[in-house]
């Protein structure tokens, strides 16, 4: 069996990591890594991919920035070439970034089976490129993973057939399981950061993270968070790790912080995990941050108008605070009461990938995979 698993982003990259790890106990499968370098990242150096336990890519499409359209139409035609030469059995995309649909189209188009990896969320906020992503993807799939409960049920109301889902759990969890228990081998440090003294002495401290478009963009909204953010540091300091599309706007706009909260340059996946994890709240406007939190039972205000993640609200740790300044501070200290009685949602145990390894090795024995 010779799968592509895309990539467009490092994000994706967390994703496909246990995957690919899975897949290496399986003989008869060939895993081809395909980055589509849709987003510059200021961390996808070598030792990120030592980290995640990942070869270097077997492709870089290198579709670079550009608008929706022009990237969109780079991977699509970079990607048809990687298809015509490997001739894969499957295409596996994960996530919502414009690679996933990008890379969907043309399997489809060239015959291809594609697998969708965190199938179904749903945000119903149609002005999010990724919620278009999403539900394009999800229309032209033919086997699709779901992470939670809500997932089943926007894809049975959308029509598809039940064969075709599969309730697997999130291979988010599984990579931050395998990376929490990897925190102590020596390769985080944080000490040239300035917060070590946090974490020595076990203050209390938040964590922030944001970069989202609509957050960072507009002076008024973007202000106004930071309104929220400085008198959130008058109860508690901030570690706020600074996205460069984040720092860009804070120098247009002069945005100006309280002297409690610690900018820092962007963290890789461990050292922010490494800060996170120990955080009386995390704030931000993450999809993924708003499921890891949940998982390690961490408070946690998501600073956006909707999520495609309600399970993290309905029984996880995350509170939906919206953009203004009174909301945000309101939904801080509501965080910390609820992750009190917070649960971990189910098949979120770190084994999503071997249950998708599992259902494919089921479907090998199919016409399609012969």
């Amino acid at each position: 069996m010779k799968v592509c698993l895309i990539a467009g982003a490092r994000p994706n990259f967390m994703k496909i990591a246990p995957i690919y790890r899975e897949s290496t106990k399986h003989n008869k499968v060939v895993c081809k890594i395909v980055h589509t370098g849709q987003h510059y990242d200021y961390e996808m150096s070598q030792s990120f991919f030592e980290d995640l336990d990942l070869p270097i890519p077997d492709y870089f499409l290198n579709a670079g920035s550009g608008s929706h359209a022009v990237q969109t139409a780079k991977v699509m035609t970079a990607f048809e070439e990687v298809c015509e030469a490997e001739r894969p059995d499957l295409v596996m995309v994960v996530g919502d970034v414009n690679s996933t649909v990008a890379c969907s189209i043309v399997a489809k188009k060239l015959k291809t089976r594609v697998a969708h990896v965190e199938a179904g969320l749903r945000s119903f906020d149609m002005s999010m490129p990724e919620e278009i992503n999403r539900m394009l993807t999800d229309a032209i799939s033919d086997l699709l993973f779901v992470t939670e409960e809500s997932g089943m049920k926007n894809l049975l109301k959308e029509g598809k057939p039940q064969e075709s889902i599969h309730f697997v759990g999130h291979v988010m969890i599984d990579n931050l399981l395998y990376q929490a228990g990897r925190l102590n081998d020596g390769t985080v440090d944080v000490r040239k950061f300035g917060v070590y003294a946090l974490k020595q002495e076990k203050k209390r401290f938040a964590f922030m993270t944001l970069h989202r478009p609509s957050n960072v963009d507009c002076r008024e909204t973007f202000q106004g968070i930071v309104a929220a953010l400085n008198e959130i540091a008058e109860k508690i300091p901030v570690i706020f790790p600074v996205h460069p599309r984040t720092k860009k706007m804070v120098d247009q706009f002069k945005i100006e912080f309280s002297k409690w909260i610690t900018l820092l340059p962007p963290l890789n996946f461990k050292e922010s995990l490494y800060l996170w994890k120990d955080a009386e709240v995390v704030l931000t406007d993450s999809g993924g941050l708003q499921e890891e939190t949940t998982a390690l039972g961490v408070p946690c205000v998501t600073i956006r108008e909707n999520t495609e993640r309600p399970v993290t609200v309905e029984i996880g740790t995350n509170v939906l605070a919206g953009t203004k300044k009174e909301d945000i501070i309101r939904a801080y200290d509501e965080s910390i009461e609820k992750a009190k009685t917070a649960s971990i949602p189910p098949l979120w145990d770190g084994k999503a990938s071997v249950r998708i390894w599992e259902t494919l090795i089921k479907e090998q024995k199919s016409e399609w995979m012969r």
